[in-house]
This record gives structure tokens, C-alpha cells and sequence, in this order.
């Protein structure tokens, strides 16, 4: 009988709400019980409230002591139970924010958040962005001689190294393929013109990082980091359901990596396209490297990046000044950055051979 009670109750829904019979006793005690079980909890009366009324009710009587006793452990139970789910629930926003964080490193984060509100995520297309390339050169033969642990260990060294650096610039870290670093500037997030400059930075910091970069098994020997870049239209997109990716696609991306196929050991290879914004800035030191033979492009002019010219204090001429990177920097996000579908980069890249 208890039970069919407490279940009638619990349903609801009746009008009036179903609630269970008194038997006869004072009306002080019966006005007391409905203020406790009336529909609105703004209505019901408090612990102390309670108490005050337990206490003039049962004034004369020598179990009022049980009483209060018997309320101040339901007033303590509750206090307990508040401060339960006060923890919990601070416990479950930590989560969900590790788990927010993790999804910003996989996807860009204006991506992430269309997806997480259940959003259908378009893809896009813009007008002018630019798009780094680099490899290691001799990265074969090196592996050959490396067991695959140590071959592990150089590229996840270096490419934190390159991933806590990248973090300084207004960029986007595209996808590591093997030894191939992928970054891109001026989208998801439009920049202006401004894409050519922070890739330029970039990549001057980090072939100034790659040239002081020890080697975990082999601290004598140094890397040879070979780079490209190009200047152009391209649309990107989500690609998949199962571990979504978020690609790359126009002749953008197939002549930024071949700039970085054609261009030499520890030099900064661009076109002329990035050139050409570049020099709207008027800062940056470029070397005309002249006409080479690109593959399914033909002749184009192409050029190196020698460094940027520090700016002017007290009419004192211009000299190269070697980027900075910020030692501080935090690491917060952004190493499984995701990308341009495996199988496009890898027949991109090996067109290029």
C-alpha cells in the first residue's frame, strides 16, 4: 500500500495532486504538512521555519528534543546533498570542458562549436590564404637507420617544439603526414591580407628553431628543414562522420608543396604570388631565385625569403633581425589539429617526386 502511494505521488499529473489521507490530529500539525507538500516549492516552508513551528507545537512536551534532533540531521542531510551536487556538477564541467578542448585541438574551433550545437558544418571558400610546407630532407635514409621508436620519439620532439612555436602566430596547423608539417593562415578565420605575413614569420622561426634542434639519439647531427609556401584561393571543409576531417582543397595546396619539393635544404622557397604581398609590408629581405620548371605548372618565378627587416628607430638603416619565439608560450591546444584528407596530401606529395 505504501508503495502504490509513493508511486501515485511521484506521478503527478492529477488535479488536485493526489496526496495522502490524515488521521485526525491537531490543525496546527495538518497546516503545517500541506505548506511541506504543496506543488510550489516557494511556498514550502524551511529548516528553520520548521523548527520554529515543531517547537511552539511541541512546547509542552519533553520529546520536542527528538525532534529537533530529528530535524537539524534532515537540515544537515540536505546541506550535504546540495554541497554533493554542487561537486558533482563542478566535476562534470571539468569534464566536458577537457573534452571541449580536445575537440578544438582535432577541428578549428568555429567548426567544433557548429558541431557540437548539432550544426550542419558548409564548406567554404577563400579568396586569399596562404599555405606552408615543409620536410625533412634525407628523412628516409635517416629513418633506415633509426629504429621505429627513436623515429617516433625525433618527430614527436620536433613537432611539438614546432607546434609550441606556431602557437604565437595566426595560423592554423593543418596535419603532420610522416615528416610533413602542413600550417595554413587566413582561414577558418578571414585575416585579410595579413595570412602571407604570419606565415612568413612563422616559418622564419622555425627554421631558426630547426637549425639549434638536437636530435634525441643522434645529438651531433642536425636537421635539414626544407620549405614552401604559396599564396591563393582554396576551400576547406569538413570531410566524414568517423573522425572528421577538416580539408583543404584547390591548386593552392598542390603549389605550396611543390615550392617545398623544389626549393633547398634550410631555405624558405615561395612564389610569386606570396611575393607579392609580402612586399605590400615593405619589412620582409627576398631573393629572386628565377625561373624554374614546376611540374604541371611550367616556368614560374619564384623567390627566397631571407629574413625580415627590423623597423626603423632614430633613421638607423634596416638589418636582419633573426625572429623571436616565445619561450613562455603555453601549449593548450593544438597538436592533433586536423586536416587535409591523408590520401589527397600523400598523392599531392608524391606527385612531387
Amino acid at each position: 500500500m505504501r508503495n502504490k502511494i509513493v508511486e501515485k505521488v511521484r506521478r503527478g499529473g492529477s488535479s488536485p495532486p493526489f496526496r495522502p489521507h490524515l488521521e485526525q490530529c491537531d490543525e496546527e500539525v495538518i497546516h503545517m504538512i500541506k505548506k511541506c507538500w504543496t506543488e510550489d516549492p516557494a511556498e514550502r516552508p524551511d529548516f528553520q521555519a520548521l523548527k520554529s513551528i515543531i517547537r511552539r507545537l511541541n512546547k509542552d512536551n519533553d520529546s520536542g528534543n527528538i525532534l529537533d534532533n530529528l530535524l537539524s540531521r534532515m537540515e544537515q542531510y540536505a546541506n550535504n546533498l546540495e554541497a554533493l551536487v554542487e561537486e558533482r556538477t563542478a566535476d562534470y564541467l571539468e569534464e566536458k570542458r577537457k573534452a571541449e578542448d580536445l575537440l578544438y585541438q582535432l577541428l578549428p574551433k568555429s567548426v567544433a562549436s557548429q558541431l557540437i550545437k548539432g550544426e550542419s558544418v558548409t564548406a567554404e571558400a577563400f579568396d586569399g590564404v596562404t599555405i606552408y610546407f615543409s620536410d625533412i630532407v634525407g628523412f628516409t635514409e635517416m629513418s633506415a637507420d633509426c629504429t621505429p621508436m627513436e623515429v617516433v620519439d625525433l618527430l614527436n620532439d620536433l613537432y611539438t617544439c614546432f607546434d609550441s612555436i606556431i602557437e604565437n602566430f595566426d595560423v592554423y596547423k593543418v596535419e603532420t603526414i610522416g615528416d610533413a608539417y602542413m600550417v595554413v593562415s587566413g582561414l577558418p578565420v578571414r585575416n585579410g591580407n595579413l595570412h602571407a605575413r604570419e606565415i612568413a614569420r612563422m616559418s622564419l622561426a622555425l627554421l631558426h628553431t630547426v637549425k639549434s634542434f638536437a636530435i634525441r639519439h643522434r645529438p651531433r647531427e642536425k636537421l635539414r628543414l626544407r620549405i614552401g609556401l604559396h599564396t591563393g584561393p582554396c576551400a576547406a571543409g569538413v570531410v566524414g562522420l568517423k573522425m572528421p576531417r577538416y580539408c583543404l582543397f584547390g591548386d593552392t595546396v598542390n603549389t605550396a608543396s611543390r615550392m617545398e619539393s623544389t626549393g633547398s635544404p634550410l631555405r624558405i622557397h615561395l612564389s610569386s604570388k606570396t611575393k607579392e604581398v609580402l612586399d605590400t609590408f615593405q619589412t620582409f629581405l627576398l631573393e629572386c631565385r628565377g625561373d624554374i620548371e614546376i611540374k604541371g605548372k611550367g616556368k614560374m618565378t619564384t623567390y627566397w625569403l631571407v629574413g625580415e627587416k627590423q623597423p626603423q628607430q632614430n633613421h638607423q638603416p634596416n638589418t636582419p633581425i633573426a625572429p623571436e619565439v616565445k619561450k613562455d608560450q603555453a601549449t593548450n591546444t593544438s597538436t592533433l589539429t586536423a586536416i587535409t584528407n591523408n590520401s589527397n596530401v600523400k598523392d599531392v606529395r608524391e606527385t612531387n617526386l
